[in-house]
């Protein structure tokens, strides 16, 4: 399947999202990389991981970029050579990325009750907020918010329950805001949201 929702928030900014409906030989189709992704493509055990990692370079093909165009840095952050601040996500059957001319942070998380267990490792003040009987919704909409800004900030070390917190809303928002609070870095990003079938798709800038 090609290109599943494309949303321009602005001149700026775009979100490209594409469902992974292919095989692995046609993702490798119409799409040229650096010989370091083929040597990471190799190295991955996983297919589903394969797949995410060609269909990001499709996305990235879509928007006018090749792979050879995309870099990683010694923290693992992707960047564009021409400058731009880009950020990708993918999970199962879901990958996406967000371009823009500002610092940006995208997650995509499918919907699973597991997430209740795990959530006193990340939720804080997001406890007052939270309730039936989207609490799983709700939940992976602040695991999205959190990771993306984690995404965002440059030095990492970030606690998710400590230094990102995390506005009220409501599912209908489909928006909010969210912080990073750390040291002397204290910075207010706004959040979006919605649901793909069963996945969260979570993007700040």
């Amino acid at each position: 399947m090609p290109i599943y929702k494309t949303i321009k928030l602005s001149e700026y900014t775009t979100v490209i999202v594409w469902k992974i409906e292919e095989s692995l030989d046609e993702l490798h189709q119409g799409i040229s990389l650096t010989q370091n992704s083929v040597n990471r493509i190799l190295n991955m055990r996983s297919e589903i991981h394969q797949k995410g990692y060609l269909s990001i370079r499709h996305l990235l093909k879509n928007i006018g970029y090749e792979d050879c165009d995309l870099f990683y840095t010694e923290d693992g952050k992707p960047h564009l050579k021409d400058g731009k601040h880009i950020s990708i996500t993918h999970s199962f059957i879901f990958s996406a990325v967000i371009v823009s001319d500002y610092e940006a942070g995208i997650d995509i998380e499918m919907n699973r009750p597991k997430i209740i267990k795990i959530a006193s490792k990340f939720i804080a003040d997001e406890c007052n907020f939270i309730n039936e009987p989207n609490i799983v919704e709700q939940l992976t909409v602040i695991w999205g918010a959190k990771e993306s800004l984690y995404k965002i900030h440059p030095d990492g070390g970030l606690l998710f329950k400590h230094h990102l917190p995390i506005e009220p809303f409501k599912l209908s928002d489909k928006q909010t805001r969210g912080w990073i609070k750390k040291d002397n870095f204290f910075e207010v990003y706004d959040i979006y949201f919605e649901q793909l079938e069963n996945f969260t798709l979570v993007y700040a800038f």
